[in-house]
């Protein structure tokens, strides 16, 4: 089962922190926690864009629904579930089963030769 990551979005522009990918182009490293964010920290979307100096304070947690496949764009949603494979509407992506495989590509056994197992590693957020 894949921990659960919190990820926060700006209430004013939508821009999303995420502790997977932090903002290394700003000094901040992957794996950096929202809560450990400098005190000085400006969303960077706002302050690029004239919106003014939108601090953490201006961020709300946010838990995303869908999840793409990085190799083919399958779009797991979890609203939809894939009740044809057995996982009910409404199941999160966390709890997905950990030999969970995209049921496009991942089923292809000539794109798991080349990728290997496609699998939940492969998937990511879908911001909105």
């Amino acid at each position: 089962m894949m921990a659960k990551v919190n990820r926060y979005i700006c209430r004013y522009c939508g821009y999303v922190y995420s502790p997977l990918r932090g903002e290394p182009h700003r000094g901040i490293p992957a794996g950096t926690e929202f809560e450990d964010l400098p005190e000085d920290y400006i969303c960077p979307v706002c302050g690029a864009t004239g919106k003014g100096p939108i601090g953490t304070w201006g961020f709300e947690p946010w838990n995303p629904t869908r999840y793409v496949c990085k190799i083919c764009g399958y779009v797991y949603d979890q609203k939809r579930g894939e009740p044809h494979r057995g996982i009910p509407a409404g199941t999160e992506f966390e709890d997905l089963p950990d030999d969970y495989a995209c049921p496009v590509c991942g089923l292809d056994p000539k794109i798991s030769k080349y990728y290997g197992k496609v699998g939940k590693t492969q998937f990511e957020a879908l911001e909105y």
